[in-house]
């Protein structure tokens, strides 16, 4: 089977500064392209989308920088999500300065799950997101399950942007609560604009004794309401790794979606990723097991 990952992560912290990493000690070291390679040996991953990790601010745009140098490069990484804060009068700015001749770039984030729920609420935030569309640019929605509504907000907003909910809407899966962010998924997924990355479930679950059938009724809630051609695979790698591996998460999933049909499957685990990420189908090989780590830590 062949595999898009459409929100992998990288840090180097001999470079940049996570602050959020303190309170996760389990992940304070460098996550660099060959530890990537070397967690995803084997799984068919042919491409992977880096996906912004909420560097501390005043890297924000070095990061964004240091992470197109190196798609592309002996790894299976070939397009960027760079971060971004669209509650910024300097946006326009900071979006021309990145965007322009850099065709890798393919869409924005700003984590709003950490941030006070009225941080998104200004017009400027809206206006701002609605200046991507000209440079063919997505929004990735991270949010709380209770912020959801939130992202309606957006969407409705800007109907020219394409957006991306990240990690399913983040339901509460070691809680085994359903509601009400089953009932704003519904809702979310009737707005054209908006797709769903199944990914960052696992990350939710209970660390020690999670299985794929706690992680069914939310993955299968979502691929029910936004249907198989706006949903996409996505490994959150490495902060997956707080509960299961790569490789774990992966097979997880296989083994939820094994009765779906080949061509369902297709689109989830790579063909949307390809049309809503705008990428060049079949350009890198799958990541090899004999590529040896480049981090040491």
């Amino acid at each position: 089977m062949k595999i898009i990952d459409t929100h992998q992560h990288l840090w180097d912290l001999e470079r940049f500064n996570y602050a959020w990493l303190e309170g996760l000690p389990r992940l304070r070291r460098s996550y660099l392209p060959g530890d990537y390679r070397a967690a995803a040996a084997g799984l068919g991953i042919e491409q992977s989308i880096f996906m912004e990790a909420d560097v501390d601010l005043p890297y924000l745009e070095e990061e964004t920088r240091w992470v197109l140098r190196l798609a592309g490069e002996e790894s299976p990484m070939t397009a960027v999500i760079a971060g971004a804060r669209p509650e910024s009068p300097d946006f326009p700015r900071y979006l021309e300065r990145l965007a322009a001749g850099a065709p890798r770039l393919k869409g924005l984030r700003r984590i709003l799950h950490t941030q006070p729920d009225e941080l998104s609420e200004p017009p400027r935030f809206a206006e701002n997101l609605r200046r991507l569309a000209p440079w063919g640019l997505s929004f990735d929605l991270c949010l709380l399950a209770r912020q959801l509504p939130i992202a309606l907000r957006l969407a409705r907003a800007c109907p020219e942007v394409q957006f991306v909910l990240d990690h399913c809407g983040v339901p509460r899966v070691k809680e085994r609560e359903l509601e009400p962010w089953r009932r704003h998924i519904r809702e979310l997924s009737r707005l054209p604009n908006l797709a769903a990355k199944i990914s960052g479930v696992v990350a939710y679950a209970d660390p020690q004794h999670w299985s794929a059938e706690d992680l069914r009724p939310y993955v299968e809630h979502v691929i029910e309401c936004f249907g198989w051609d706006r949903v996409m695979f996505g490994g959150d790698w490495p902060v997956c790794t707080l509960s299961a591996s790569l490789r774990q998460w992966v097979e997880a999933l296989d083994a939820l979606t094994r009765d779906a049909g080949e061509l369902n499957r297709h689109k989830l685990f790579y063909a949307n990723a390809v049309r809503l990420y705008r990428l060049a189908a079949g350009s890198h090989p799958p990541a090899q097991a004999n590529i040896p780590a480049v981090n040491g830590g």
